[in-house]
């Protein structure tokens, strides 16, 4: 693999989870120098232990939805690196109860419940790229790397508070990437990805029977996918790669699908 991030400072968000901690392992492997911001201390503890043997990697417990915390997450890169040169937005993810079952009714969904979703899914997006985004403003230089999903694209069931907040993302990424060229450095650029199906511990129940057999919804899934198979996590590695890299100097305000066709097929 090519080592074309040596020297760069990254912060991965969600960097704890499932998704963040294999672009973690994506970005270390390429030579950056990563810091991963999760929730927990022991789930961070643990990605950093896993990531260790791949390259500088430092943890750092942080609520994404609360400014002041990420006002000190900023703080402390600062005052470790001077720098940030990378920013991948991977907290996020769908919660139990704004998940509309066939058996439910979207009437019935509880206030709180659609909050969180869109809390966790938009401004756990917007306040890490308004803290970090502030430095690469005053370098004049960085990406910023948003997560977005199909869910932004087409309507997806049972996932409508998650759809509403990626489709927020999208149109954030689109409008903080103008504003960082035009008014500080056409050095700062801002895109997203849109995985399309990957099976991880959210999602599993919901695509995998308990015998390991597809539930009725993957088959829909991969009857629109024409690849005809679900994702591997570890094939986001390569495009989160090249967005962060000077491969990519004239790619911004883009929201590119990681999705085997999904988005791009009829079904027809």
């Amino acid at each position: 693999m090519e080592k074309n991030l040596i020297g760069k400072i990254a912060v991965v968000t969600g960097g704890s989870g499932v998704l963040g901690s294999n672009v973690s392992q994506g970005l270390l492997e390429a030579g950056a120098t990563v810091l991963v911001i999760g929730a927990h201390q022991e789930k961070v503890d643990s990605a950093v232990e896993r990531l260790n043997k791949y390259g500088e990697v430092h943890g750092l417990v942080c609520n994404v939805l609360d400014s002041n915390e990420i006002g000190k997450a900023r703080d402390f890169v600062m005052e470790k690196w001077g720098r940030v040169d990378i920013l991948v937005n991977a907290a996020g993810g769908n919660v139990p109860g704004a998940t509309i079952m066939d058996d439910q009714h979207v009437f019935d969904m509880k206030d709180e419940d659609l909050r969180r979703v869109i809390d966790l899914n938009l401004y756990g997006t917007i306040y890490p790229c308004l803290a970090f985004g502030k430095i690469m403003a005053e370098q004049k230089s960085g990406s910023i790397i948003n997560v977005s999903s199909m869910a932004a694209y087409d309507a997806l069931s049972r996932v409508m508070g998650y759809s509403i907040a990626k489709e927020g993302v999208n149109a954030l990424t689109k409008w903080l990437a103008q504003e960082m060229a035009i008014k500080y450095s056409e050095k700062i650029r801002v895109n997203a990805i849109a995985p399309g199906f990957f099976i991880g511990e959210q999602n599993r129940r919901a695509l995998l029977n308990e015998d390991g057999s597809l539930t009725e919804r993957s088959h829909k899934v991969l009857a629109k996918t024409p690849m005809r198979r679900f994702g591997d996590i570890s094939e986001l590695n390569g495009i989160v790669r090249f967005l962060c890299s000077d491969e990519a100097s004239f790619v911004t305000g883009t929201i590119i699908p990681v999705d085997g066709g999904f988005s791009s097929f009829s079904g027809v």
